[in-house]
């Protein structure tokens, strides 16, 4: 399968174009037919491939979202928490233009929750209110494109967050860093919101440069 979705990534076939047949396939790339035959499979369920009954079979996409969520989850930490500051400082930003009054008081709520895991020692419940509170503002930015990419993100963060509360050397935002976002969020000011987003994950992501610098 990865020999076929690498010549698909590298464009030797384009999206609407016919791959060859199984049997072509299977002499090209020196597999066995059955091999050929389970990964156009695999493939058609990813929407990579689209299999078209007595004309042949087309790529549809030339990106695997499984297997590009594979390759995030294998990124370091530090690339990890780069990127999930991207998403939430425009998360945030755009929140503060759509939010509600309910939907202010629901992450002051989620906030409480967050802060009380954190002091309950529970680091599992404790991420899991963490990755609650930050959805939320995903969901409010009223971007449904980032709400859906932060919900389809969220198992590769939870693994992540675990993973940074093992290193007691690496800093922990607290309550009062994600209580600026929320009440940004309810100024409507979004540089502000967005700043306090970024906040929360600036000084954690500067300790793993560090570390990173270091290691060399």
């Amino acid at each position: 399968m990865d020999l076929i979705r690498a010549q698909i990534e590298g464009g030797a076939w384009k999206v609407g174009e016919r791959i060859p047949k199984e049997q072509e396939l299977a002499d090209m790339l020196q597999v066995g037919r059955n091999t050929v035959r389970e990964a156009i499979r695999v493939l058609s369920h990813a929407n990579v491939l689209e299999v078209r009954q007595g004309d042949g079979t087309y790529v549809r996409s030339n990106v695997d979202p499984a297997e590009v969520m594979r390759r995030v989850s294998r990124s370091s930490l530090r690339d990890h928490f780069e990127l999930r500051a991207m998403l939430e400082t425009e998360a945030a930003r755009l929140a503060a233009t759509h939010c509600s009054k309910a939907d202010v008081a629901l992450l002051r709520d989620l906030l409480k929750e967050r802060s009380e895991q954190h002091n309950h020692k529970n680091r599992e419940a404790f991420v899991d209110a963490d990755l609650a509170f930050h959805g939320a503002i995903a969901r409010i930015s009223g971007n449904a494109a980032l709400a859906e990419l932060y919900r389809y993100f969220a198992s590769m963060v939870r693994l992540n967050t675990l993973s940074a509360l093992e290193h007691d050397d690496l800093p922990e935002p607290g309550l009062e860093a994600h209580a600026a976002i929320v009440d940004a969020i309810d100024s409507r000011d979004e540089e502000a919101a967005a700043i306090a987003a970024r906040a929360v994950v600036a000084p954690l992501i500067e300790a793993l440069r560090s570390e990173d610098r270091s290691s060399r």
